[in-house]
């Protein structure tokens, strides 16, 4: 008995109809009669909007279904459609294709923005914005820096970057950015657990102390506390 695998049959237009839908379909372009045809394909399409009965109260539900009944019979089928019918090549359109900025980032882990902000502050005049927005991106260059690097770099490096992201063109306050600190702690990692440790050794200590105070009894004997 030769076995009728999917693998082995046409590839469906429409997967998420079915097979049956697809050979409901097929059965159409059969009909002679075209009063008849159209008559089984209204059928098709009652059967086709049952399979998705909560999509029914959407506007364009029944203009949908017309448009898969042409795709799954691959535009082939000569009926009469309420709306209008829709070709193979209106649906196979190619989209356009988007235009991508190929900028260079100088600063991987500062990111784009950082050096785009550092830029517009060339054109500001006034010289404490400048500063106090200077102040704001040096801590976040730094938390950006510390997240990349897994470590706190050098003010006079976030010094010397900023200078050669505005190309000389920002009055910075060196003084005030050498006394910058973050805002980001330490962690202990698992190959130094000696914090972990040190955070543990109180809470162990008088666990001990209290386990030295406390009496069991053992093979019946009394508590060796007890006055008994």
């Amino acid at each position: 008995m030769r076995k009728n695998y999917n693998y082995e049959r046409r590839k469906l237009h429409l997967p998420e109809y079915g097979r049956h839908i697809q050979e409901m379909i097929d059965s159409l372009s059969l009909i002679e009669d075209r009063r008849e045809r159209n008559r089984q394909a209204r059928a098709v399409i009652a059967v086709m909007g049952n399979l998705n009965p909560l999509l029914r109260d959407t506007a364009d539900f029944t203009h949908k279904l017309w448009d898969h009944l042409f795709i799954m019979s691959d535009f082939q089928l000569d009926v009469d459609s309420p709306y209008p019918r829709p070709t193979r090549q209106e649906l196979t359109v190619a989209p356009h294709r988007m235009a991508y900025s190929q900028g260079r980032i100088a600063y991987k882990h500062y990111g784009k923005y950082t050096e785009r902000m550092i830029r517009s502050l060339s054109a500001h005049k006034d010289p404490h914005t400048v500063a106090r927005t200077v102040d704001n991106i040096a801590r976040y260059m730094r938390a950006k820096s510390y997240e990349y690097n897994q470590e706190h770099p050098n003010n006079e490096t976030i010094i010397k970057d900023i200078k050669r992201m505005s190309e000389g063109a920002i009055q910075i306050d060196e003084v005030a950015l050498n006394n910058l600190r973050s805002d980001y702690k330490q962690h202990f990692s698992a190959h130094s657990p000696r914090g972990f440790q040190s955070r543990q050794a109180p809470r162990m200590q008088k666990n001990r102390n209290q386990q030295r105070g406390r009496g069991f009894v053992k093979n019946g004997a009394p508590h060796r506390n007890s006055s008994k």
